[in-house]
């Protein structure tokens, strides 16, 4: 059963603050993962979150404030001494030491930094902070267990204890030469029932997954999701070992690109969270709203120029919103398995082979809901005519939405644009007027006006 924070935890932790009762508090949270700790401060006001970051150690302090919500550890920062943040810094790995020092405005960087005591750890963490927060460079941590090709297994297990005291979790043991360059992996195994007198160089494995430090962090999530890989070794562009990246640090990079893609699909030009100011959920939403303003303006605009055609046959007129939504919900059906697929690296070959594929799809898909459309204005008393003409427009609409929606983020990614922003309003809006103006060209055609 997993560890639930329930409204009396948190009230009993408000409490305990407010009496300023730290044995009570220290009791309490001994014991509580990091994460449930993190969870808690986001529930209580921010001056109670500060007096628990300063109350606990730094060695759980420093793993909490990588759980909290970006903004309240943004507010937490700000609170805490150039000198407080170095001692939770010293407790961290080189890739979250990073992350929080990129977060702090220049002067307090610099201020941190000179009051880390850790040179090496410093060091590190400078060289970090040079590269692209979304490449693999940004990613990884230098703390890592690697082995030279030329020691023995018992120089290699003396030397591996010294280096495993510095990682918090070893997943794999690397190899590399005299140069550090990436020559392969260790298995573990192997190494325990290696003779004491053979070198790695007899039995390490030489083929093994790595990413190179300028790759973008997408490759990296898409080479590891698809390897099956918990960690994977980071090269420099002459192959030397410089860092690893974890699993943990790639769900990461995968939730955030999904949430991204969802509040583009959703209409969203902004990252934006609900708990954000109405000015900032305003701006993020308004784009994608006016957009759709102006696709209604335009799709009353061909409407208008039909006038006479609605007149004559009324029907037409209430089975416009059914033209428009079938539009939409095809566009985005298509569009979203694109982007999906486009994001999981799952679609391949050329675009017109996959236009193919989808015009196939709404053929059948056509044909089918074409027919139970008919069926249903022909039996409900319409004209044998109208009943047609609705029904062919729908079978149209079907097949001109499903190419749509294949084509603008295939076409979108070639040219290396987020093909996100193609789902949603974009997709919806754009069918909607090319609907319906399909609808009334066809039944402007078959009923002879």
């Amino acid at each position: 059963m997993p560890f639930e924070i329930t409204k009396k935890i948190v009230e009993q932790v408000t409490a305990y603050i407010d009496a300023k009762n730290d044995v009570a508090l220290d009791k309490l949270f001994c014991e509580m993962h990091h994460a449930d700790i993190a969870e808690i401060l986001d529930e209580i006001s921010f001056d109670r979150a500060v007096y628990i970051i300063k109350l606990l150690d730094s060695e759980k302090t420093s793993e909490v404030l990588m759980d909290v919500d970006d903004d309240v550890r943004e507010k937490i920062l700000k609170k805490l001494s150039a000198k407080e943040i170095a001692e939770e810094i010293d407790e961290l790995d080189t890739d979250d030491a990073a992350d929080i020092i990129a977060e702090l405005p220049e002067a307090k960087k610099e201020a941190v930094m000179s009051e880390i005591e850790d040179v090496e750890h410093a060091k590190d963490i400078v060289e970090l902070l040079r590269y692209d927060e979304d490449s693999a460079g940004g990613l990884m941590a230098k703390e890592l267990v690697k082995a030279n090709e030329n020691w023995t297994i018992v120089q290699c297990v003396r030397e591996l204890r010294k280096q495993a005291s510095e990682v918090t979790r070893v997943h794999s043991i690397y190899v590399v030469d005299d140069s550090d360059k990436l020559k392969g992996r260790l298995s573990l195994k192997d190494l325990l029932m290696a003779p004491a007198r053979a070198h790695i160089s007899d039995f390490y494995i030489p083929k093994v997954d790595f990413v190179r430090v300028n790759d973008t962090s997408e490759d990296v999530a898409n080479i590891m999701r698809k390897y099956d890989l918990s960690a994977i070794p980071v090269v420099d562009e002459l192959g030397v070992l410089v860092g690893r990246i974890t699993i943990d640090d790639v769900v990461d990079i995968i939730k955030e690109e999904a949430d991204k893609d969802y509040q583009m699909a959703a209409g969203l030009t902004e990252d934006v969270e609900a708990g954000d100011s109405i000015v900032q959920l305003t701006k993020a939403r308004l784009p994608w709203l006016i957009l759709g303003l102006f696709g209604g303006i335009g799709a009353a605009a061909i409407m208008a120029g039909y006038e006479n055609i609605i007149k004559d046959h009324a029907v037409l007129f209430f089975f416009t919103p059914l033209i428009a939504a079938m539009a939409g919900n095809v566009g985005v059906q298509s569009s979203a398995i694109i982007v999906q697929g486009l994001a999981n690296n799952d679609v391949k070959g050329s675009i017109a082979n996959r236009l193919w594929k989808e015009l196939l799809l709404a053929i059948v898909n056509g044909i089918i809901l074409a027919i139970l459309l008919f069926i249903y204005t022909y039996a409900t008393g319409g004209d044998y005519k109208v009943s047609l003409a609705i029904s062919i427009s729908l079978f149209s609409v079907i097949i001109m939405a499903g190419i749509i929606g294949t084509f603008i983020p295939l076409f979108l990614d070639k040219r290396g644009i987020d093909p996100a922003i193609a789902t949603g309003p974009f997709i919806t809006t754009s069918n909607d007027i090319f609907g319906i103006l399909i609808y009334f060209l066809i039944a402007r055609l078959i009923l002879g006006f």
